[in-house]
């Protein structure tokens, strides 16, 4: 009984750190404990190295504690975090939504909920983005929101092995016309591909944050152009912007809360910086 008590305070220490560096009397006070257990709890804690101890006699969260975090959050499998959300999205739209990963310069698709077209039959035969098929990067839109997060110079290298075969008559050609279209995607914050890849699909995408605030996947939205065009796809980016934000706060994620209110149903706080 005592020893899970002594585990009971030294986590609501740790909890309470959250919030900022305290005095020995800040942490007493905390778990209302004598400042002698407290000192004593605090002093475990600063052997595994989860709690520092400052110059100015006050504690903060040690960095062990991050490393631990880092750990458990890269063990989180983001299929399962997006699951619920890509079905959420679905369900309110029909449309066809994927989530996606950068892998070796392909992508790589890891989940997909099929669109709904009740009213026509048969008018969604799309292979190419089925669970586990890889396409080039460069043809997609999941593909753009992935590569326009990569550091400058391992885009670089990335570019000067591609070609940019005409795949469509709305293709993109050269690594110079790709390059202007990711300088876009940056500052816009998504990707479209219009009938770039196959001439019957409009697709858009938007990227979903890890930990260390870059992209760790990609969610998207596609459908028949027959049935729906760019322009009327483009009208869901606020819903698409809201589902990325909030799996991205579901898997550890911290973007600015913009676009959930009143959407996805996903209401959140805003996080403090992390750095």
């Amino acid at each position: 009984m005592r020893m899970s008590q002594s585990v009971d305070r030294a986590l609501t220490i740790l909890a309470s750190l959250g919030d900022g560096p305290a005095s020995l009397e800040q942490a007493a006070a905390k778990v209302g404990v004598h400042k002698s257990t407290a000192l004593r709890l605090l002093r475990t804690l600063q052997e595994h190295g989860l709690v520092d101890r400052r110059s100015d006699h006050r504690y903060r969260l040690g960095g062990r504690l991050f490393s631990l975090a880092q750990q458990a959050l890269e063990g989180i499998d983001v299929r399962q975090v997006a699951a619920p959300y890509l079905a959420s999205l679905n369900e309110r739209y029909g449309h066809t939504v994927q989530l996606a990963v950068l892998e070796e310069g392909e992508v790589l698709y890891l989940d997909r909920v099929d669109g709904r077209y009740p009213d026509r039959p048969g008018s969604w035969p799309d292979p190419v983005g089925r669970i586990g098929r890889r396409v080039p990067a460069v043809a997609t839109a999941v593909g753009k929101v992935l590569l326009a997060d990569l550091p400058e110079d391992q885009l670089t290298v990335f570019l000067a092995g591609q070609d940019f075969p005409a795949r469509t008559a709305h293709s993109i050609r050269s690594a110079e016309q790709f390059r202007a279209e990711l300088t876009g995607v940056r500052r816009q914050g998504w990707a479209a591909d219009q009938a770039e890849y196959q001439e019957s699909v409009n697709c858009i995408a938007a990227p979903i944050v890890g930990t260390d605030g870059t992209a760790i996947a990609a969610c998207s939205i596609s459908a028949p152009v027959r049935l729906t065009p760019i322009t009327e796809l483009s009208r869901l980016l606020p819903e698409l912007l809201c589902t990325v934000e909030a799996i991205s706060l579901a898997y550890g994620g911290a973007p600015t809360p913009r676009w959930c209110e009143n959407r996805c149903g996903a209401k959140h706080e805003v996080r403090a910086s992390r750095t």
